[in-house]
């Protein structure tokens, strides 16, 4: 029986996401599909990983989208989408615009990846994961808080 690789999928293209991205992939954790609302930074983040690997000795494809049907079949989802802190900014500041966001992204999710484990990387990190959670409507075994 052959072996299927695992499908990582990390939404938000911004520095943590990135960063999950380049890990995910050069520790070769299965394929990586980078999603951002800004489809030429995932695209351009995802394919600038991919031309690393022959350098950095990995076989992980790597590819960049905006459309949440690429991410079908997913195993794992990385969310690190939302605004960052600005300075002067309470964690609380972010609640109601990152919420919209987490549950914008959560019903991607849900529609192509039912049955992936989700990891929940945005801030305030309580109430995000509890967005996740209630959107999804996954067990809470499978959203997780990092």
């Amino acid at each position: 029986m052959a072996h299927q690789r695992k499908k990582i999928t990390v939404v938000g293209a911004g520095f943590v996401g990135s960063t999950c991205a380049h890990w995910a992939a050069t520790k070769e954790l299965g394929d990586v599909v980078l999603v951002d609302i800004n489809d030429g930074a995932a695209k351009g983040k995802a394919l600038d990983l991919f031309e690393a690997s022959p350098v950095e000795g990995f076989d992980s494809k790597v590819t960049g989208t905006s459309d949440y049907k690429d991410t079908a079949g997913s195993d794992v989802v990385i969310i690190t989408a939302g605004l960052p802190r600005k300075p002067g900014m309470s964690r609380d500041d972010l609640l109601a615009t990152n919420a919209k966001i987490m549950k914008s992204v959560c019903e991607g999710i849900r529609e192509h990846s039912p049955k992936a484990v989700v990891i929940v990387v945005s801030n305030p990190l309580d109430a995000m994961a509890k967005v996740a959670m209630d959107t999804l409507g996954f067990p809470r075994e499978r959203v997780i808080g990092m």
